[in-house]
C-alpha cells in the first residue's frame, strides 16, 4: 500500500503496525479513513482516492 501511495501521489507514506484490528489512514494527523468507523477495509484504490482528494483541497 505504501508503494502504491508513493507511486500515485508522489508522497512518502509510512505504515505503522496497529493493534486489535485497527486500520486508520491519516494525513498530517487528520483521519482520512477508519476501518472501525466504516466497519470494513477500504476498497481497492479507495485510500489513494481519499488521500488525493485531501491533498488537492
Amino acid at each position: 500500500m505504501a508503494d502504491e501511495i508513493e507511486r500515485q501521489l508522489d508522497v512518502k507514506a509510512r505504515l505503522l503496525k496497529g493493534e486489535r484490528g485497527v486500520f486508520d489512514v491519516r494525513l498530517d494527523g487528520e483521519l482520512i479513513f477508519s476501518k472501525h468507523a466504516e466497519a470494513r477495509f477500504p476498497d481497492s484504490g479507495e485510500t489513494e482516492r481519499l488521500l488525493a482528494a485531501r491533498l488537492s483541497a
